[in-house]
């Protein structure tokens, strides 16, 4: 299954590492096999997984350091493979795992957004530059993969489940009166 979780904003690495662990905690049933988390100022980003493809090799989060972009990933691109072989007939080399991971940390290398459009799959990625401190999140079109985010014009947070984004601590807990109207007016109630 794996989850993914992450934040930002004006948290130092220290803090971020102890607020991404405490995120993924909320999520270990969803990965019982591995974690991982990184984080530097400001930012911070961990998963927890389910090994199924390169049981050995497919830690994360996974870095391309010339590039300075890193991933972690929930889920499966199905044509990996075969957009491995197309990276690598374009000069792109260096495998480390045999996981589609790294597949896709590559083609976002190699092609920036662009690339997002080569996987069939379902799945949800948070990609970090740490060059440029940009956060990329994106699911599968079919939004098999769920990917849940809180922003709030400071700070971000975001995760596979909605309890791993509250476990950031940042995250009001207050109903919005305006949104339950809005859910129970559409709603179709009928007796049987």
């Amino acid at each position: 299954m794996c989850g993914i979780v992450g934040i930002a904003g004006d948290h130092s690495r220290d803090e971020c590492l102890a607020i991404v662990g405490r995120m993924n905690q909320s999520i270990v049933h969803r990965g019982p096999d591995d974690e991982g988390a990184w984080a530097e100022d400001g930012f911070g980003f961990g998963m927890r997984r389910l090994s199924i493809i390169d049981l050995a090799g497919g830690r994360q989060p996974i870095w391309d350091g010339s590039a300075g972009r890193g991933i972690v990933f929930n889920g499966e691109v199905y044509n990996y493979r075969s957009l491995r072989e197309q990276l690598t007939s374009r000069g792109v080399g260096s495998w480390t795992t045999e996981s589609d991971t790294e597949v896709v940390l590559k083609t976002l290398v190699a092609k920036g957004e662009a690339g997002i459009h080569d996987w069939n799959g379902m799945f949800a990625v948070a990609a970090w530059d740490k060059n440029v401190k940009s956060l990329l999140l994106v699911r599968d079109r079919m939004g098999v993969k769920p990917l849940y985010w809180y922003w709030d014009g400071q700070r971000m947070a975001f995760g596979s489940e909605l309890k791993a984004v509250l476990a950031a601590g940042s995250v009001p807990r207050d109903l919005d009166p305006a949104a339950l109207k809005e859910l129970f007016d559409q709603a179709h109630w009928r007796k049987y």
